[in-house]
């Protein structure tokens, strides 16, 4: 296994492929632009959809409010996740991949915008116009992320890449059913989707564990290495793939009950990988962080098939916000925090702000999540955790926009 030094020095050696040319800060490295519109997005997303959802406001061109939400935070926010996630780690894991920076990442980043707009106007504009808008943006990240991915000879990250595919199969599949081309309700096609990108977010962690885990053990001196163990992250996606296979083939079968334990038992698993031989990490805040969205996943599905075993009386969707405001959100802070810190040269801390958002979310999570069980205050219970969820996120543009509008605090490129 290699040491340290040298994992940090193959970690940098993209920095030697990096474009010549001035780069304004906020156009020096993928993740800048997405996150400095991505964090306001998120914000204005869930205060409008509780404001809707709540009856206070109506906006008369968004028809299917329901698909209008669940669309935007899986594939609108998804989609933002995916585009940082790639652009920050391909160049970083493909050594010869050039970064994109400058006016390519504008550009890329300004068809993600103009996908955002065109579907709150699809009544408007009309299914093809918005499908061609964001279907070109998934093609352009999978033509660009196809050679170095797909083609290594070692297959290391082609796992990625293939979901990445399959989930643009299911955005067409979910355009087709807006246009009345199939007769799958949109609803059902978008409860697939969120299985993917379940299976997507595994696969993102444990390649983001492994990165904030080991280093903060170096910034720490531990003489210690964090791996995440592969055969334990592929029986949870197996999991989560036969349970969304199932619920959509077989829906309200009582088999999903046991399918859904088994995937919050499998989920669960990962957590031995916090458990190193020489090191206790179990209580450092990042590890409790990324403990907890694991947590929020096994309880998601754990939660869905006790409501299966009792033939659905609860709402199976309700507990589906395990996965959406827990795990989805959760993730997306944490990942933001991460690259935002560690790839602007600076060291990874914990702090009261991060500590403070990490509760505030697993706090909207379970309020949004438990309502079945509460469904008299419903209203109150969905409105609180919107404004919980949200604030998080404005944190995050307090204390992190100055680093993403700054160049590198070591003086790299990036």
């Amino acid at each position: 296994m290699e040491n340290k030094t040298e994992q940090k020095q193959y970690a940098t050696s993209h920095y030697l492929h990096y474009p010549e040319g001035e780069f304004p800060p906020y156009l020096a490295y993928g993740f800048r632009p997405i996150f400095l519109l991505l964090a306001p997005y998120i914000i204005f997303l869930i205060l409008m959809w509780s404001l809707m959802y709540s009856g206070v406001i109506s906006i008369p061109f968004i028809g299917d409010m329901l698909s209008w939400h669940i669309y935007e935070f899986l594939y609108g926010v998804g989609t933002a996740g995916i585009m940082a996630f790639l652009f920050t780690g391909l160049p970083e894991l493909f050594p010869g991949v050039v970064p994109m920076v400058g006016k390519r990442l504008q550009y890329v980043v300004a068809l993600w915008v103009a996908g955002r707009v065109s579907f709150w106007f699809m009544d408007i504009l009309g299914v093809y116009v918005v499908a061609i808008i964001n279907l070109a943006l998934v093609v352009w990240i999978i033509v660009w992320a196809f050679k170095p991915v797909v083609l290594d000879p070692l297959q290391r990250h082609s796992s990625i890449a293939y979901t990445i595919v399959g989930l643009f199969l299911i955005e067409i599949w979910f355009f087709a059913s807006k246009a009345n081309l199939v007769e799958t309700s949109a609803l059902e096609i978008l409860k697939v989707a969120l299985g993917g990108f379940m299976v997507l977010e595994l696969l993102a962690l444990r390649r983001v564990n492994m990165e904030s885990m080991n280093e903060i053990l170096e910034d720490e001196g531990v003489d210690d290495v964090f791996v995440a163990k592969p055969p334990r992250y592929n029986l949870a996606i197996f999991t989560v793939a036969l349970f969304t296979f199932v619920e959509f083939f077989f829906p309200d079968n009582s088999t999903l009950g046991w399918i859904g334990f088994a995937a919050a038992a499998a989920i669960l698993g990962i957590l031995n990988d916090f458990i190193l031989e020489d090191t206790n990490i179990l209580l450092k805040p990042f590890t409790l962080f990324m403990m907890s969205i694991i947590v929020l996943m096994s309880l998601g599905y754990g939660f869905m098939g006790y409501d299966y075993l009792n033939d659905n009386i609860y709402g199976v969707n309700h507990f589906r916000h395990f996965l959406t405001t827990g795990v989805f959100g959760l993730s997306f802070f944490m990942v933001m925090i991460i690259i935002s810190t560690v790839h602007t040269g600076r060291h990874l801390k914990a702090n009261f702000w991060i500590w403070l958002s990490v509760i505030l979310i697993i706090v909207a999570t379970f309020m949004r999540a438990l309502i079945p069980f509460y469904e008299e205050h419903m209203m109150t219970l969905s409105a609180v955790s919107a404004v919980l969820w949200a604030i998080p996120f404005g944190i995050y543009i307090k204390l992190y926009f100055k680093f993403l509008l700054s160049p590198r605090a070591d003086g790299i490129p990036g």
